[in-house]
């Protein structure tokens, strides 16, 4: 067994260096400040830290500052973090919504683990994991402060480093293989961790000796550093009775993540170089592990070690990831419009919209908006009379290219190749579906006459493959020729550059994910610039169509619907891309895939991805790369609006 001094943070150069500054990280109280009538008179502060900072969401804006502490009563140390009133200047964040992410006084015996994330880009910051599996939001610390908190949690209770995570650092973990099987057994529990004997955490007494001393406010410091005494807590106001329901929905907390974190901790080197997540996906069906090998990941041969996550994905990242809803349904439509039919809250739709997707038969409706094509808050009879205008003006652009006669035809090789184009591509777009299947098919005529209108309507770009991807399930939904015109249309102001003849577009947002990448996961980065994989090429279908091909035509649907929100950024289709690299680094960089196998591999992840889990992910990435991720995507990026240069659309005559 390895002994406990061998996890002690004296190894550690951040805790060396906070020893040097003394008694800067401890802040005593006295009769003049450092304590409020609001704390018991027995308390002690022992750690303050100013400006402490939650981001609920990636907008600035959005951001909450506070007071993180640390408070000593009698031989108890508990965690407060409490938000600043009246200083945020986003007026839809009430004090109400502020103090739902209150810290108040939760102790330490009810605190599992401390996670230290210190990213190249960015402020440091660390996430708190309770004993149940629950998890605090990260707290950021923008004028540094880290270690100095680590270091005074360790002059106070049992804290040791993971020999697993060497940025994970364990509260009251005890070397007795038992305790740690029962703490990687643990469940969310619905009364206090500490209102009874809990055997992870004590060891040395019994449940009659430890109310004994229950009254006890003192006990041998010494003791307290080098073990933790099991000592019940006294039993002033329940903590977790203080968490409202809507924390659990705020701190977007996963059943998946409670469960499973504290046990990831010590299992993760027993994996021959794979780490448990990876080790669970090869577990489960074929969805998550294409072509797998009847021996499993573990078993490929030839495989190098991996340099670890820096994120720790599965491990950290679903802190953010929301849990899936169900689909917005009509009765729940309806609450968001007013007697009128305008939208009353257009942001809140879209977050529903972002977590659950649309119902079927909703889609025809809510698409129109997401889309662009109807305004938010435009009135049902607005939108009948735009329908009506519109209606005739597609018919106008219609008549354009059905009025050329044959003769014309013969003098008009654009209209003849680009037409010859479409014809090809809709006879073999989505044609397993039975809305598009069989001969002399009439939605197949519509998705030819919509193209080829199209393509006079905006003739720079005219027609490209890869189009009729993208109005399929458009006019499948919508079933209106002239509606799933404009919705196309609105479409493509935003995708439009990714069919530039010079592949402005598409480079991009290829430059974008390789940015991403190495801001979330530097040492995969490395890898793919040591294999000269860094143009990202291996990820161009998956942009160039919005991963049409990658899942079912439902699935789909779903995954466009959610990106068309632009809830959580314009680009979530990026931080996708960047998710499932992750969720597969262990085996791209463990097999030293070179380019070409890279490719083949990414390709044959079609059908097999798990789509909530990547959106999940996505959200996870983008919240954690915060405005850094947003700096790294150039202006003007496909899907955001195009720069106003008119460079977007100009194409090369000789090619079609």
């Amino acid at each position: 067994m390895i002994e406990t001094d061998l996890h002690d943070l004296s190894d550690d150069a951040d805790y060396a260096a906070s020893q040097q500054q003394g008694s800067v990280s401890m802040m005593r109280t006295d009769s003049g400040r450092g304590s409020s009538s609001s704390e018991p008179e027995e308390t002690e502060v022992v750690y303050s830290k100013e400006n402490v900072t939650i981001h609920p969401t990636q907008f600035a804006s959005e951001r909450i500052s506070g007071r993180l502490r640390l408070i000593k009563q009698g031989s108890c140390l508990f965690i407060t973090w409490i938000p600043y009133k009246g200083q945020n200047s986003n007026a839809k964040l009430s004090e109400r919504d502020k103090n739902l992410y209150t810290i108040r006084a939760v102790p330490f015996t009810e605190v599992r683990s401390i996670r230290r994330h210190t990213p190249a880009f960015g402020w440091q910051y660390i996430i708190v994991v309770l004993s149940s599996g629950l998890a605090f939001p990260p707290l950021y610390f923008y004028n540094g402060g880290v270690r100095e908190f680590l270091a005074t949690v360790k002059q106070h209770v049992f804290l040791v480093r993971s020999e697993e995570d060497s940025n994970t650092f364990l509260v009251n973990d005890f070397q007795d293989p038992l305790q740690k099987t029962l703490s990687s057994l643990e469940l969310p529990r619905t009364g206090p961790i500490a209102s009874g004997p809990v055997s992870s955490i004590s060891l040395d007494e019994s449940p009659s000796s430890a109310d004994k001393r229950a009254g006890e406010d003192f006990y041998d410091e010494g003791s307290r550093i080098s073990r933790y005494s099991g000592k019940q807590r006294p039993k002033f106001h329940d903590p977790a009775r203080d968490l409202p329901i809507q924390i659990l929905e705020k701190f977007s907390l996963v059943t998946k993540f409670a469960r499973e974190t504290t046990s990831q901790l010590f299992r993760e080197n027993h994996n021959n170089g794979f780490s448990a997540p990876e080790m669970r996906i090869q577990d489960q069906s074929s969805v998550d592990s294409p072509q797998r090998p009847s021996n499993g990941l573990e078993k490929v041969p030839n495989v190098s070690p991996v340099v670890e996550d820096p994120i720790q994905f599965d491990k950290m990242t679903l802190v953010w990831g929301k849990p899936r809803q169900p689909p917005l349904g009509s009765e729940e439509w309806a609450t968001f419009l007013d007697a009128e039919g305008r939208v009353l809250d257009s942001k809140s739709l879209r977050k529903r919209i972002f977590y659950g997707g649309v119902e079927h038969n909703l889609r025809k409706e809510v698409w129109a908006f997401l889309l662009g094509y109807h305004a938010y808050d435009s009135t049902y009879a607005e939108r009948e009379y735009l329908q009506s205008m519109k209606r005739s003006e597609y018919l106008t652009i219609k008549n354009q290219w059905q009025s050329i006669s044959p003769e014309q035809a013969k003098r008009f090789t654009k209209f003849k190749e680009r037409k010859g184009l479409i014809e090809k591509d809709v006879v073999r777009t989505d044609r397993s579906l039975s809305f598009f299947d069989g001969d002399e098919n009439p939605n197949v005529k519509l998705l030819h006459d919509i193209l080829l209108t199209y393509s006079f309507y905006n003739f720079d770009l005219g027609y490209c493959q890869g189009m009729s991807d993208f109005l399929s399930p458009i006019l499948f939904v919508l079933g209106d020729e002239s509606e799933s015109f404009w919705c196309f249309v609105a479409l493509m102001e935003r995708l439009g550059p990714n069919f530039n003849r010079d592949q402005t577009g598409m480079h991009c947002q290829l430059f974008a994910i390789s940015k991403l990448v190495e801001l979330l996961d530097t040492p995969l980065h490395n890898y793919f610039s040591q294999h000269d994989c860094l143009n990202y090429f291996f990820c161009f279908r998956w942009v160039l169509i919005q991963f049409k091909r990658e899942f079912e035509y439902e699935k789909v649907m779903h995954l466009w619907e959610v990106l068309w929100t632009h809830y959580l950024s314009e680009h979530l289709h990026l931080y996708i891309c960047v998710a499932i690299l992750k969720r597969y680094r262990n085996k791209i960089m463990g097999e030293q895939m070179d380019f070409d196998t890279l490719l083949k591999f990414i390709n044959e992840l079609s059908g097999h991805i798990d789509l909530d889990a990547a959106i999940r992910d996505a959200e996870a990435l983008c919240v954690c790369a915060g405005e850094n991720g947003a700096a790294n995507i150039p202006p003007g990026t496909p899907p955001s609006l195009p720069l106003d240069d008119g460079s977007y659309y100009i194409q090369q005559d000789e090619v079609l």
